[in-house]
């Protein structure tokens, strides 16, 4: 694609993005329906109770529609955009359907925890099947530094990539703007590498989701007037994954994710610690709350992971290209 095409997912995306956005956030104010914020959170967070959730509606109905109507028109539609496209959508609609168990129920619980693991799993699955159809690797690109054989085994990985990623995306959704912000660092990083292996089908895609992601972050950097919910962030993680799995540079997204990697590192050592020693290692986790905790504002704490995720992202790019 040359550069002034580029402008068009971009464009497009923020546009349908920020046309919509302030209709979903009347309507639900309208309906006087708004998120459950969790008693074990940080207490200051109880304001936040009653604030419109589930924009994730939004900017992945205008992703979806921008790398449609792009793909088409770039003469680009492929495979891996169909399947983007596709993971997106099915992780969107496990995200709402946790949300509006929540939202309808007045609580701040949704799916259970295993109703969610099949889901992800599902997914997973079925882009393995795919993969499998068209030609599975067997083998994982170790940040340019060669492949690693792991045959068969890479049906697994991809699995584990889906599920893992989506959860990670999820659990960092705690602060206004965080996820929105480093996924717009993490999906540029990636447009690059598409760009430079003049694969335009996923260039559209993370340009669009990048374009929505800007328009959103406008209605969601604090004080958030509308959260994401996890329509968003379970789309987002597991398109992320995907991404970095089509473009074969897997391993790629623990650093440029580096932020989601931490977030979820730090429930896991809490959880065991706590288990295992009856102490904790951080005042709270996600590590975003501990920063909270010891008295960051959640500008200060966007700011710093923000910095921190594209130094990383840089620093990968440099390494892998």
């Amino acid at each position: 694609m040359t550069k002034p095409e580029m402008i068009i997912p971009l464009v497009s995306g923020f546009a349908l993005t920020f046309m919509f956005m302030p209709l979903f956030i009347g309507y639900f104010r309208m309906r006087k329906q708004g998120q459950m914020i969790r008693e074990e959170g940080p207490k200051w967070h109880e304001k936040k109770s009653g604030t419109p959730t589930m924009g994730g509606f939004v900017f992945n109905i205008a992703i979806i529609i921008t790398a449609i109507w792009t793909s088409i028109w770039a003469k680009t539609m492929t495979p891996a955009m169909l399947i983007l496209i596709f993971i997106l959508f099915l992780y969107a609609v496990l995200g709402f359907w946790d949300d509006s168990i929540k939202l309808f129920k007045r609580q701040n619980e949704g799916l259970k925890a295993w109703q969610k693991l099949l889901g992800q799993i599902v997914g997973g699955l079925i882009l393995t099947g795919v993969y499998m159809h068209e030609q599975l690797p067997l083998s994982i690109n170790i940040l340019g530094f060669g492949e690693v054989s792991i045959g068969i085994l890479y049906a697994v990985f991809i699995i584990i990539w889906l599920v893992g990623f989506s959860n990670a995306v999820n659990l960092t959704d705690g602060i206004d703007g965080l996820v929105a912000g480093q996924a717009i660092i993490a999906f540029g990083a990636y447009a690059v590498v598409a760009h430079v292996q003049h694969q335009d089908d996923i260039l559209i895609f993370c340009l669009s989701v990048i374009g929505a992601l800007i328009a959103f972050i406008w209605f969601n950097h604090k004080p958030a007037k509308v959260f994401m919910g996890d329509m968003g962030s379970l789309a987002l993680g597991g398109a992320l994954a995907t991404v970095s799995i089509l473009l074969h540079q897997e391993l790629s997204l623990i650093f440029i994710g580096i932020i989601f990697v931490c977030e979820t590192a730090s429930v896991i050592l809490q959880v065991a610690s706590f288990k295992l020693t009856g102490k904790r290692i951080f005042k709270m986790s996600p590590i975003h709350h501990h920063f909270e905790m010891s008295g960051w504002n959640e500008w200060k704490i966007d700011i710093v992971f923000w910095t921190i995720g594209l130094i990383f992202a840089i620093l990968t790019l440099l390494v892998i290209l």
